[in-house]
């Protein structure tokens, strides 16, 4: 019986792939939510704790419940003693650091005793999970400070996950404030849909691959500039631009060249992004004149890209004041795509878990349009 082919649109886009229960975005309404709870708010009033519980649970947690995870959290971040060897070998490598952190978790599965999520049940599945993801910003932290020259630190155990990675990564304790940006930040990209890396993840679950092959296949694709590559790109376009009176020239030159402006539109988002509104609150709050020259260039790349781009919005997106909130907490700016990974991976191992409970290969069909097959 010949199988029945469906036209899809290029990219997929608007089909429908699998159910989930984590989270959803409405595109046209500028809106996101995990679970039940609007996202937004879950970052303005929530730790990051809380909101990784409430993805993998499906529900926010207890008090006693939140104590016990943030435990375990501080016990299982610690990087293993079989993965230090290969973090000091791969740490020495040139290489971008998401390639790093690919290379560091593809090797982990015997290190942390991963099994083929095929062979697990949903509490396996969880808990092993939790290991992966629970190592990424440790593993991250090590892979920077060993490449500089610097030894690694040990994750405080008294410390929040979006402090402990700020510390690992840069060797001082921050400041509640800058903690606390780092972390609203990490809460705004936890989940996001079906985006590529997403789906990437779901796809490798799907064949009942371990944890730690989904996750690397997901950073695959997250490493791809039109996906997660955009933060300090986005800066690096503000450097570019300096005086904020330039930014209209700047955009006018780039867009006769065909070139994009990172930080700007999505393919989603049709009339603003959430979480863009969020973190230039959050930058506003940090304060500096980077904030402050970031928030004068938005405006006049807003209003130039309106008159060049009349009838079709491209309004900043969640990239644009990402980095400024990154570099003004303190992290350096090569860690700017791999601090979006720390939190992105809690994110793709709920959709790891979710996608092995359904236990069904994902296995699209194409079309041949090569040449006529010969011998037939």
């Amino acid at each position: 019986m010949t199988e029945q082919l469906i036209d899809v649109p290029p990219g997929l886009h608007g089909v429908v792939a699998a159910d989930t229960a984590i989270g959803a975005v409405h595109g046209d309404e500028g809106y996101f939510h995990y679970g039940a709870y609007d996202a937004i708010e879950l970052a303005r009033t929530r730790s990051f704790e809380e909101v990784w519980w409430l993805i993998r649970e499906g529900r926010l947690p207890s008090a006693d419940e939140l104590a016990q995870f943030r435990r375990s959290l501080a016990e299982q971040r610690r990087v293993p003693q079989g993965l230090k060897p290969l973090i000091e070998v791969v740490a020495a490598m040139d290489a971008p650091p998401l390639a790093k952190l690919r290379a560091v978790l593809s090797a982990s599965s015997q290190v942390l005793n991963l099994a083929p999520v095929i062979d697990l049940d949903d509490d396996g599945r969880r808990e092993q999970s939790l290991r992966l993801a629970a190592i990424v910003a440790p593993v991250l932290a090590a892979l920077n400070r060993r490449g500089r020259g610097e030894p690694p630190v040990e994750p405080d155990p008294s410390l929040g996950h979006a402090a402990s990675y700020l510390y690992e990564t840069t060797g001082v304790v921050p400041t509640p404030v800058d903690a606390r940006a780092v972390e609203q930040y990490l809460i705004l990209t936890l989940d996001h849909g079906f985006n590529a890396s997403t789906f990437t993840a779901r796809v490798v679950a799907s064949t009942g691959a371990d944890v730690a092959d989904a996750v690397s296949a997901a950073l695959g694709a997250l490493a791809g500039p039109l996906h997660g590559g955009a933060p300090s790109r986005a800066l690096d376009a503000l450097d570019q631009i300096g005086d904020p009176q330039r930014a209209a020239d700047w955009v006018r030159g780039e867009v006769g060249t065909g070139r994009r402006i990172m930080g700007f539109g999505h393919a989603v988002y049709r009339a603003s992004d959430p979480r863009s509104g969020l973190l230039r609150e959050v930058a506003e709050r940090l304060g500096g004149p980077l904030v402050e020259r970031a928030v004068a260039i938005e405006a006049e790349i807003l209003v130039t890209l309106a008159e060049l781009k009349p009838g079709r919005p491209l309004p900043s997106n969640v990239e644009f004041y990402a980095g400024v909130v990154m570099e003004t907490a303190g992290l350096p700016r090569d860690m700017f795509t791999p601090t979006f990974a720390v939190s992105r991976t809690a994110g793709w191992c709920a959709h790891i878990v979710e996608q092995a409970a359904a236990g069904k290969l994902i296995r699209p069909s194409s079309r041949y349009i090569g040449p006529p097959p010969t011998g037939r």
